[in-house]
């Protein structure tokens, strides 16, 4: 292993970290020449480079992989990004606009939809009608194939509706649910 940021380092007896670091193996094997047997300072030296080898091994004999979610927050950044430019004109009886993005109305409308049993939100496109403000909504959505049931397409158009109304106060009045994916659960 070579270890470039210690080049040129050069311990008080003359001789470089760098050959202590190559010398740990024939040190340990006992091939060692007469000043590594003596030398206090490659010993020191050795003792940190045989602790830091150790805790390199260990790391590096870890799996490491991607921390639970990355792809969800992935995917939700991405949804984001793409509609965050696209504002709905939300209905108000005061005075005035108030304009909220699709892209919130979407997260909130996907999370409903997620949270039915066997569920996961895909797509969701929203169009708000300019005579009334009603909200009409097409969203693709993945089941669980052993865990989706008949009546789940029911509980999402319910929540998903209860959801516009409550969360957003806006009327739903067309949901097209298309199911696009199967996963395994």
């Amino acid at each position: 292993m070579e270890m470039s940021d210690a080049q040129g380092y050069m311990l008080s007896c003359g001789r470089s970290v760098e050959t202590v670091w190559e010398r740990l193996d024939p040190m340990d094997t006992g091939v060692a020449d007469a000043h590594e047997l003596t030398c206090e300072y490659c010993s020191a030296a050795r003792q940190c480079l045989v602790i830091l080898q150790e805790v390199t091994g260990r790391l590096a004999s870890e799996e490491a992989g991607p921390p639970l979610g990355l792809t969800g927050r992935i995917m939700s950044a991405v949804r984001a990004e793409v509609r965050r430019h696209h504002m709905l004109a939300l209905p108000t009886p005061e005075p005035g606009g108030v304009l909220i993005s699709e892209q919130a109305v979407a997260a909130v409308l996907r999370r409903a939809a997620d949270s039915v049993d066997g569920v996961r939100a895909r797509r969701c496109r929203i169009t708000v009608t300019e005579t009334d403000g009603a909200m009409e909504v097409a969203m693709s959505i993945a089941v669980a194939y052993r865990r989706f049931s008949a009546n789940a397409v029911h509980e999402v158009r319910e929540r998903v509706r209860a959801a516009a109304a409550a969360r957003i106060g806006m009327t739903l009045v067309r949901l097209d649910l298309t199911v696009e994916d199967l996963y395994d659960a």
